[in-house]
């Protein structure tokens, strides 16, 4: 497997576009993404658990039930979403896509992100339409990947070249991502495209076995939220014997998607609203997967221990902290921890007890970008892994006027 470029236009078949249609007012800013397969292709999906959810994603399911779709529409700026006409903004929006491009209306998915609550109309995305469409190229997937963004300060794509049955295939992704971001699928939009032949029942056992170990560990604030999915496109293209059991081109095939969703994680953590830092902590040595992913994500989730690494201070309490709170059944007298970057790797406690440390090399260890936490439990040989980000002054800036 090898990482290539051209995202969610590296796959045959696909070509994507973004543009500014009129929703964002920033006239910099695209705000309307089109990603389209030359031919109809297996589709999967997975959804905000929020109970509130933006009518795209109601208008999706019911596309998605017979497992195929050739497009995805995605704007950005307005998340359509507790709106009394939000199903009929939705539907129009595949309706008008569908129109240009000559395929079926239920065989787009739609997606918005931006702010809830807010008017709508489909006038600026009827006005945009003919040009996104005009411009779409296997060239496209960084316009197709900026037009998603809201609070995101960069592009989040990327792509893998791997073999299925002897078959080179290849698979890519966007995602956006920065606020609103909690366990517990879905908390962000993903698109995945992929030439390879898999039948949508695989496709979606792929998809909702992987996000359980990926994007539903992963935490930017506690706020999970209203719009959120991930989809995956899967065209066949790549002339593969089609996928429809288990064996070992599926396991090649889901060892594709999870290199391709863990980087889309880090991406995403990484750019959390205000973040300076990304964190991401290995939990091992648990009685089981549970119980590392339950530790994992309360470590990641802690708001006191995200300040910590904003100030760079080695305050390992709340490491233990966050772990007795878990729920997770655990022997705290077990328990080490260590902070590890490029800096170096320094132990901060063992057996659940501090441990003499140079607080001059953990503030070096903890002041680069990219911060380990590393938990080991000594319990087992389960282990899990969750991403996050720092808490910083900038995150309260952004929220406090995000809708105006």
């Amino acid at each position: 497997m090898r990482v290539v470029e051209g995202g969610v236009c590296a796959a045959k078949g696909f070509t994507a576009n973004g543009v500014h249609c009129g929703i964002r007012k920033n006239h910099s800013k695209k705000d309307l993404s089109l990603i389209f397969s030359a031919v109809p292709a297996s589709a999967a999906a997975v959804y905000t658990t929020n109970l509130v959810k933006g009518a795209p994603l109601r208008v999706t399911k019911r596309h998605l039930e017979n497992g195929v779709a050739q497009a995805i529409i995605c704007n950005s700026g307005n998340a359509n979403t507790c709106n009394a006409n939000g199903v009929e903004i939705a539907e129009g929006m595949s309706q008008l896509t569908g129109k240009l491009l000559n395929i079926q209306p239920e065989d787009v998915v739609v997606a918005s992100t931006g702010v809830i609550g807010q008017p709508m109309t489909l006038d600026p995305i009827a006005a945009g339409l003919p040009e996104l469409v005009k411009g779409l190229s296997d060239k496209g997937g960084l316009d197709a990947a900026r037009g998603i963004m809201t609070t995101d300060t960069v592009e989040k794509e990327v792509a893998v070249e791997f073999t299925v049955g002897g078959k080179t295939c290849r698979m890519g992704g966007i995602a956006k991502g920065s606020g609103m971001i909690h366990p517990n699928m879905a908390t962000m939009l993903v698109f995945i495209t992929t030439d390879v032949s898999i039948s949508p029942a695989m496709l979606q056992k792929a998809l909702s076995g992987d996000i359980q170990n990926t994007f539903n560990m992963i935490s930017i604030d506690g706020d999970t939220s209203t719009n959120d999915m991930v989809v995956a496109l899967a065209n066949g293209m790549a002339g593969n014997a089609r996928i429809t059991q288990e064996g070992t081109d599926f396991t090649s095939f889901m060892q594709a998607l999870n290199s391709v969703t863990v980087a889309l994680c880090r991406k995403i953590a990484g750019d959390g609203e205000g973040a300076t830092k990304l964190l991401e902590c290995k939990v091992t040595g648990a009685s089981d997967q549970e119980t590392a992913k339950t530790v994992a994500k309360s470590v990641i989730c802690s708001s006191l221990l995200k300040a910590a690494m904003f100030g760079a201070d080695a305050n390992w309490g709340r490491v233990l902290c966050a772990i007795g709170y878990s729920g997770a059944q655990v022997d705290v007298n077990k328990i080490d921890v260590s902070f590890k970057s490029a800096a170096g790797e320094i132990l901060v406690c063992r057996d659940g007890a501090g441990v003499d440390f140079s607080e001059e090399k953990a503030k070096r260890i903890l002041l680069e970008k990219e911060i380990e936490i590393l938990v080991e439990l000594n319990s087992g040989d389960a282990f899990a892994t969750a991403w996050g980000c720092d808490l910083t002054y900038d995150y309260v800036k952004i929220n406090g006027d995000y809708r105006t």
